[in-house]
């Protein structure tokens, strides 16, 4: 059975460590289960994408979906950061490195921006609670100094659409979340 805990950085952002099961043919892990989020709801959609080492992919933030994010091939760095106004880690970063023999997941609410930075060449999967929303899909600046990442690159290729994300405290109104509005 995996080991499913509460970060205590941010909080509802949960890390999980399955449990793995190999032998001479291989390996095999149970990456996500419903039931390790109490506050979750279901997935309803599933994605896929490759990144070149180097990249960096984020902050993202969404005010009504949350993510489940796994690395099967490759290592990534996570930075988690809580945008959510008014709740208990408002302002809290937290840097977690996915992928490699311990085959870490990590659930991320609403409201939290999410980024990753391609540490080698890597695959990322990650299930959504809700379908693609462009009108849910916000950013904040990687670089803000605010926010203070540790990406664990030097040189990153990035989006267009990442270059231009405004620093935390430039977001504009209505687009930053609130721990009492949580859905």
């Amino acid at each position: 059975m995996a080991d499913v805990t509460e970060s205590e950085r941010i909080a509802e952002v949960y890390v999980v460590r399955p449990s793995i099961h190999g032998d001479e043919r291989g390996v095999f892990v149970e990456t996500y289960r419903r039931e390790w989020f109490p506050r979750g709801r279901e997935m309803l959609q599933g994605n896929r994408a490759d990144r070149q080492a180097g990249s960096i992919v984020g902050l993202h933030y969404h005010l009504h979906q949350a993510d489940y994010w796994y690395v099967p091939n490759g290592s990534a760095r996570v930075v988690l950061h809580d945008l959510r106004d008014g709740g208990p880690t408002d302002g809290a970063t937290l840097t977690i490195d996915l992928g490699g023999p311990e085959h870490l997941g990590v659930f991320i609410p609403p409201g939290v921006a999410h980024g990753f930075a391609a540490l080698t060449h890597m695959t990322i999967t990650y299930l959504v609670d809700g379908y693609y929303n462009p009108a849910d899909e916000l950013g904040v600046a990687w670089d803000d100094p605010e926010i203070g990442a540790d990406w664990g690159l030097t040189d990153p290729i990035l989006s267009e659409r990442d270059q231009r994300n405004p620093r935390r405290a430039d977001l504009p109104a209505g687009r930053r979340p609130s721990w009492r509005l949580r859905t």
